[in-house]
Order: C-alpha cells, then sequence, then structure tokens
C-alpha cells in the first residue's frame, strides 16, 4: 500500500431501491476505507436523467446509515471534492471531452441513429456484428473521415454529434485486477465508446473517469458487471495521462439455486427481501419489503453480506462478524473470484444469533410497539422479563407474540390434540388442589412454587403428566412455552389462579 490516503467511492444511479448486491459493494468499500484510515465517499451517478427516480438518492443514503455504514463524503456531507451529484457537475465534463478531442484520442461522430441502425442490420444479415472502431471508422460520417471545413459546417449548423473514444487500433492491453489478477486484452475488439453526447450530457465512461480522477479515488471496487469497462477505463487513464486507480471487481450474488444473478424477482418467489428498506415505487405504488421492515438486524445483514464473496482465509471457521472485527480481518486478497450463492435461512441464522446478543431492556422498548398494534398495554420491565424466558427460542421481534402472546392475554381456545391427550375426567379435582396451592403460596416465585407442587404430586404419588400437562394447558392454551412455574411467576397469582378455573369451566 503506498503512502497516498486510501479513497475508495460507492457510486450508484439514482433509477430505484439499493439490491443488497449494492449494499455489499457499498460495505467492501467502507471495510476497505475503514481498514486503511481511508475516506468513504458516496457518488450519484444520475447523468442518466429518463432513468431518475424520485426518492431513490434519500433511500440510497437512508440504507446506507441504517446498516451502519456512513459515508465520510457525498449529499449532504459536502468536502472539497464536491458537488456529489453528477447532474450538478456537467459543467466540468465538457473540458475534459474536449482536451480528448485536442490530443486526439477522440472524434466528433455525426451518424444518425438510423444510420447505424441500418449498418447493424446490414451485419446480422451477413451473420456478422457491427462494431464501430477502427475497422470502419474512416468509412463513416466523423471528423476522421471528413474535412475540418466539414467538420466545422456541421457543428455550426447545429447538427446533432457525439464524442467518442479512439480506440487503439492493435495493441495487448495488460491490465491487472487486485481479485482476480493479470489480465491481457486486444485492443482491436474494442468499439470506440460515445464519451460525450450532444445534449451536453457526458456517458457514463467519461463522467466516472474525470470523476474518480478529480475526487483522487486510489481504489475503485465495483462489481463484476463493470469487468468489460475495465480495459477503456484504463485507457482513458492513459489518454489524459493520469495515473489509474487500482481495480477490484467484485463477484456476483447469485440465486439460491445458484445459477444467475440474485433478483428481486427470485426473492418475492422465495419469500425473502432483496432490498435493505422497504421500497414504493412512486410511478406503480407497487410496495417490497426490506430487511429493516422485516425485523432484521443491520448487523445481521452486514455480517451474511460481509460473508458472501469474502472470507478471512487462513483456515478459519469463524462467521460471527461485528463491525470493528470485519474492518480489521477485510482484505481484498481474500474476495473470491467466484460467485457467491444466497442462503435466506444462513440469514436467519445470523439474524438468531443477533437476537440472542440483544439487550433484553432494548427488545422491551421495540416489542412494547408491537404490543400496542396488538391492542394490549403493558410495561418495559414486565416485557423485558418475558423477552428473557423466551428468547432463546425467537429470531424475529414478531416471534415474541407469537411465541408468547399467552403472557399478555389469556388462551380463550385450547389446542384440540392437547385437550385430548392431557384432560381426563379427575382432571379438575387435580386442579383444584393445584388451585390451594397457588393461593396458599407467599413467596410466588417460580422456584417456591415449584418446589411446593412438585413436593404435593410426590407425596400424592400422582403422575408428574397427569398435574403438568393441564396446568400448562390452561395457562397457555397448548403444550409450549418455557417452565410452566416460570409462566405462572411471571403472569401472577391472580392471572394463574383465574386461568385454571376458566379451564376447569371450559374443558
Amino acid at each position: 500500500m503506498s503512502t497516498e490516503k486510501v479513497r475508495v467511492r460507492f457510486a450508484p444511479s439514482p433509477t430505484g431501491p439499493l439490491h443488497i448486491g449494492g449494499v455489499r459493494t457499498a460495505l467492501f468499500n467502507y471495510l476497505f476505507a475503514k481498514k486503511h484510515d481511508g475516506d468513504f465517499i458516496l457518488r450519484v451517478e444520475d447523468t442518466d436523467q429518463a432513468r431518475y427516480v424520485e426518492g431513490a438518492e434519500k433511500y440510497i443514503i437512508e440504507s446506507l446509515n441504517w446498516c451502519n455504514i456512513p459515508f465520510d463524503e457525498g449529499p449532504g456531507k459536502e468536502k472539497d471534492a464536491g458537488p456529489y451529484r453528477q447532474s450538478e457537475r456537467k459543467y466540468i465534463y465538457r473540458e475534459y471531452a474536449e482536451k480528448l478531442l485536442a490530443s486526439g484520442n477522440a472524434y466528433y461522430a455525426f451518424d444518425t441513429t438510423e444510420e447505424l441502425d441500418k449498418h447493424r442490420e446490414d451485419h446480422e444479415a451477413k451473420g456478422k456484428t457491427f462494431i464501430y472502431n477502427w475497422h470502419n471508422r474512416q468509412k463513416l460520417k466523423n471528423s476522421l473521415s471528413l474535412s475540418e471545413a466539414e467538420v466545422k459546417q456541421k457543428i455550426e449548423a447545429g447538427e446533432p454529434y457525439v464524442i467518442r473514444f479512439k480506440s487503439p487500433e492493435d495493441e495487448t492491453l495488460h491490465l491487472k485486477d487486485e481479485i482476480r489478477g493479470e489480465m491481457t486484452i486486444e485492443t482491436k475488439i474494442l468499439d470506440d465508446k460515445v464519451l460525450f453526447k450532444s445534449d451536453g450530457m457526458p456517458t457514463y465512461h467519461l463522467a466516472n473517469i474525470v470523476d474518480d480522477h478529480l475526487m483522487k479515488i486510489t481504489h475503485v471496487i465495483r462489481g463484476e458487471e463493470w469487468l468489460p469497462s475495465l480495459a477503456l477505463h484504463v485507457l482513458l487513464y492513459r489518454a489524459f495521462g493520469w495515473t489509474a486507480p487500482k481495480f477490484a471487481h467484485l463477484p456476483l450474488i447469485l440465486k439460491p439455486q445458484g445459477k444467475g444473478k440474485l433478483s428481486k424477482r427470485d426473492g418475492d418467489k422465495m419469500g425473502f427481501p432483496v432490498f435493505p428498506l422497504e421500497w414504493k415505487d412512486p410511478k406503480s405504488g407497487a410496495i417490497s419489503t426490506g430487511y429493516r421492515e422485516e425485523d432484521y438486524f443491520p448487523e445481521a445483514v452486514i455480517n451474511m453480506l460481509a460473508l458472501l464473496g469474502w472470507n478471512a482465509g487462513g483456515g478459519t471457521e469463524k462467521e460471527i462478524y461485528n463491525l470493528k472485527e470485519l474492518t480489521e480481518a477485510f482484505t481484498l486478497e481474500h474476495v473470491s473470484k467466484g460467485g457467491s450463492k444466497f442462503d435466506p435461512e444462513k440469514t436467519k441464522w445470523f439474524q438468531h444469533h443477533y437476537m440472542q446478543q440483544a439487550e433484553d431492556q432494548e427488545l422491551a422498548g421495540d416489542f412494547l410497539e408491537l404490543l400496542k398494534e396488538q391492542g394490549v398495554n403493558s410495561n418495559k420491565e414486565y416485557v423485558a422479563k418475558v423477552i428473557a424466558l423466551l428468547k432463546e427460542r425467537v429470531t424475529f421481534l414478531s416471534d415474541f407474540w407469537e411465541l408468547g402472546s399467552y403472557f399478555f392475554t389469556a388462551p380463550e381456545n385450547y389446542d384440540e390434540k392437547a385437550v385430548k391427550k392431557a384432560w381426563k375426567e379427575d382432571t379438575s379435582e387435580v386442579l383444584d388442589s393445584v388451585i390451594s396451592i397457588v393461593e396458599e403460596t407467599e413467596d410466588f416465585s417460580a422456584g417456591n412454587l415449584q418446589e411446593k407442587v412438585k413436593s404435593w404430586i410426590t407425596s400424592e404419588g400422582i403422575g408428574f403428566g397427569k398435574v403438568m400437562q393441564p396446568f400448562r394447558l390452561s395457562l397457555v392454551g397448548a403444550m409450549q412455552g418455557p417452565d410452566v412455574f416460570d409462566i405462572a411467576a411471571a403472569i401472577g397469582k391472580d392471572e394463574t389462579i383465574a386461568r385454571l378455573r376458566t379451564a376447569q369451566e371450559k374443558l
């Protein structure tokens, strides 16, 4: 690593919600920057105004903040390298396009869309592919084939044009990727990409290179879908006489079945989110759920994403990493070249782990909100007690209600199978004795009540199941839940008696 300050950027387009593949790209950039005491920059690449979606930029920023990977510079955190929206940097790009024209590395092209379509159709009819480059550019309508006077006349007449990059004709280009290693490409297969359009907007390629240079980006860490653009980007750096940053192209996140890139459709079909936050499409009004709304902890999502395509190396089996540990362990050398299968069940496994680590009091605050939605008023201390009893069985906050609603409301129905198994002819009489013990127990703690009930069972020589099963059924309505004496102690003496009597009446 050189002594130059590490600066990386995450550069999404605000064309919709941020896919978790994008979140992982942001995460790897963030980890790399923090590992090397560098800067993590958010740049919004909004030059394609036709695809711009209202609210998408705000969504991206909120997503990064929820994931606890905030940017150091970007919209709303302006520093010297700003502005950070490409639409606000339009005035910069023409100057650089003209520099390439002046150095002979770019040229004006006046071919219309119709003319280019004709060439494509003609090539297809002959079983060929049309590429605009060294082998035909002298025959097409551009400043390489036209005279200086003709070019000047066309521009002055306001004829539409683009500025194209002039790819080298016959060169073997040596490229290096920090993940994939050394690569070579023959420049004769490259097309002369459009860099600047007559509407005054740059294409992605020009804006990207100019911005990365002016923002002093040292490492470009992006998805492997940009690998085909690497040759052009390296050639553009060379044409400008600039030192190129180091490039690293991250592997794809694959569908759970392993074939093809993970998409929103996969999430819809298999019932898991592919976005960090809920997204409401401003045009159709369609709502896509997010990890936040599905009650995932951001730590679980980040831990899961970090291990999709990266491992700490050294044969470690370690899977649980907090953000600090990830930062310390992260290196590009240990990012895999091949795609990684997304596993929704593994994500739940991480979620369960972080649920166990969460503070009961903190969870109680969140669960109180959920209880209000169920029309239940409770207090934080009681809820924290319930959480402590149920937590090891729970993965999501909503599970506390599903697994423990009986802590807050008495059962109205009783599980039929359990009733058949637990409720015998003499069960009501057995429960009369249990009610007497409960009434007489002054210190109504789980341990004390357990001792009294179990001593009585032993002294009477009754089978434990004969007492404990209907006792649980009366309190819970089913054969589930933590220790029955913990449930009784939590709901209290009066409620325990009331539920035992209701069960006697109903069953």
